[in-house]
């Protein structure tokens, strides 16, 4: 049971610094805070390692979270996306696949993390998986930020 307590408290301790914070500076240090108005998923379900539920997974164990960036130098705002395997133990994720309209970035982003392969579906890690606890994140520039949801998955 110890072996779960540190990611799950690890993953409560987020959810509430997700939830309360906000944006701020200070010494130089910029910290982006992103909070449940900003983020594209607003309640989730814990999956606990136990013998009933150990390689449980579907779509619902991907989290993406945006928040704004520092806008890029002619203006054009950024934001930032987080996609995390919240799953504790026993879910390899991959061909995650997330709704998102007709996406595109004034900022290059790197194929291999995220692009758009049709309207409304985008294609994370270049269909690579994201283990138990893994994450990944990007930044992309455009005038507005994309609702971004996970529409598809498949569980290794």
């Amino acid at each position: 049971m110890s072996v779960t307590l540190f990611p799950i408290c690890f993953i409560l301790a987020l959810c509430s610094v997700l939830e309360h914070s906000s944006s701020s500076e200070n010494n130089g240090i910029k910290k982006l805070s992103l909070s449940k108005e900003n983020s594209t998923v607003f309640a989730r379900k814990l999956l606990l390692a136990s013998p009933d539920n150990e390689g449980r997974c579907s779509k619902d164990n991907i989290f993406i979270f945006q928040g704004p960036g520092t806008p890029l130098p002619s203006g054009i705002p950024t934001y930032t996306v987080q996609v995390l395997n919240v799953c504790v133990a026993g879910c390899s994720i991959s061909n995650i696949h997330v709704r998102c309209g007709w996406f595109s970035s004034a900022r290059l982003i790197n194929p291999k993390l995220f692009r758009r392969i049709a309207f409304d579906d985008c294609l994370v890690n270049n269909g690579d998986a994201l283990g138990p606890g893994d994450s990944l994140s990007f930044e992309y520039a455009n005038g507005f930020p994309y609702p971004l949801s996970v529409s598809s998955v498949s569980c290794i």
